[in-house]
This record gives C-alpha cells, structure tokens and sequence, in this order.
C-alpha cells in the first residue's frame, strides 16, 4: 500500500507519497497498480471499501484533480489543478497560498 509509512518523521505527506508512486513504476508497477495501491488497497485492507477508496454515490469522495493522466505517466500526480476535501473545492491558486504560507511558518 502506498503511504504507509506516514508516521515517519522524514516522510513529508503529498510530497513523499509523490515520489513513492514514482519509485513503485521504477521498479516495475504499472501506474494504474500504482494508483490502486494509494486508493482501492488501503480501503480494501482496512475494511472500508464501502466508503473510501472508489469514487461512488454514498462514497466519502475527496479527489485530487489533475491536469495530465497518470496513466501515461505517473509523474503526473504531481500536476494538480485542485483539491476536493471535505465538500469543498480548492482550486490551485488557493492551494499554492497554503503552500506558501506553510513555508512562511517554517521559515520562522
């Protein structure tokens, strides 16, 4: 399962899980095992499939929309248009100002 190692101090969530997927087609994942393995496999093991994992009506359905197919090639998970989450809708402008206020914070 992808992202699994999130409690580590060194893993830097979005960003790791980015190069994770990565890693996985590198050694030999197609990209859609790889993006099986960061939606539909969590759900299943952990017994939620009837909530998460798949975008369906009744679903909890945060999405990451992207503006290229990862299909092609997975590196384009890390082009994101917007953010679905939690009902509301963050377009990338929006998000860019969470990034950079995020890094005002750490500069601190």
């Amino acid at each position: 399962m992808a992202g699994s190692d999130g409690p580590d101090p060194f893993v830097f969530p979005g960003f790791s899980l980015h190069d994770e997927l990565e890693l996985l087609v590198q050694n030999g994942f197609t990209p859609a095992q790889v993006l099986e393995a960061a939606t539909t496999n969590p759900a299943t093991f952990m017994e939620k499939s009837g909530k998460y994992g798949s975008i369906e009506k009744s679903h909890s359905a945060d999405l990451v929309l992207l503006e290229a197919n990862p299909l092609e090639d997975i590196r384009n998970t890390r082009k994101i248009a917007a953010v679905v989450l939690g009902g509301k809708y963050y377009p990338r402008a929006e998000l860019d100002k969470m990034l950079n206020q995020i890094e005002g914070l750490a500069k601190q």
